[in-house]
């Protein structure tokens, strides 16, 4: 696979692509929360870019997940069986990462939308990065507290559920930043569209929850987007929102929030 992106975004944050995935880096003096972990081709990478930020893979003191699909989960596995880290999410993940049950587009979605630019190439793209291995994370477990976590970066977690039913993003409050994985999107190979969007609704559980949940990323005081897919955006927040709902409304004609 090949060599990872690594953006610092914001002081001691910092953003990683992979494969046409990201991840994203906290570091607090020599420690590290990783937020997300790509394909599971991606494990080189992931650590990868931790080297290149003068840190080690061992110094992530915890994985943090916005939510249980594929293109997330791939290195968490690795690191807790190498490094002994542990991967927090919402309650309601935890089921989803040890695959109690999947919310996730399958390879009939994908076939049934092949004839969307960019589609073909993609899947294939992530064929080879592992998008049809069957992970589970057994060791998954829901937040120690609740509000910011006592991790570097404190991050807090805020619901926005749709995407998954149990999917989570992060507000980073001393950089004015959000960590939105798959709820608010800047850009996806399957899209030629650039900027605050949607993926597409073969991706998402509820396309309508995940609209309506905007609500809550909407409320943060942040100026600063970084998306589990695309470029990191400074925008503020709301307005980011509101440009997603405004093309939701024109596509459909009526709100969906």
């Amino acid at each position: 696979m090949p060599s990872p992106t690594v953006v610092e975004v914001e002081q001691d944050v910092f953003c990683v692509t992979g494969t046409d995935v990201n991840w994203v880096l906290l570091r607090e003096g020599a420690d590290l929360t990783l937020i997300d972990a790509g394909y599971p081709a991606d494990i080189p990478a992931v650590e990868e870019s931790i080297r290149s930020i003068g840190a080690r893979p061992d110094d992530v003191r915890a994985i943090l997940l916005t939510h249980a699909h594929i293109d997330h989960i791939g290195a968490i596995n690795h690191f807790h069986d190498k490094y002994g880290t542990p991967a927090y999410m919402s309650a309601v993940e935890t089921s989803h990462a040890k695959r109690e049950y999947l919310e996730q587009a399958g390879e009939m979605d994908v076939v049934k939308n092949i004839w969307r630019p960019g589609m073909l190439r993609w899947s294939l793209r992530i064929a080879r990065a592992g998008a049809t291995r069957h992970v589970t994370v057994p060791h998954a477990a829901e937040f120690p507290t609740a509000g910011a976590l006592d991790l570097p970066g404190a991050p807090v977690p805020v619901a926005t559920t749709g995407h998954t039913s149990g999917h989570t993003s992060y507000f980073l409050p001393s950089v004015g930043a959000v960590v939105t994985g798959d709820s608010l999107v800047t850009g996806h190979p399957t899209s030629r569209r650039v900027g605050p969007q949607l993926l597409l609704p073969m991706f998402h559980h509820s396309e309508q929850e995940t609209l309506a949940s905007l609500d809550a990323l909407a409320s943060l005081d942040a100026g600063l987007l970084i998306p589990g897919h695309g470029r990191p955006e400074r925008i503020p927040i709301r307005e980011a929102v509101t440009t997603v709902r405004e093309r939701a409304i024109g596509k459909s004609g009526s709100a969906h929030a």
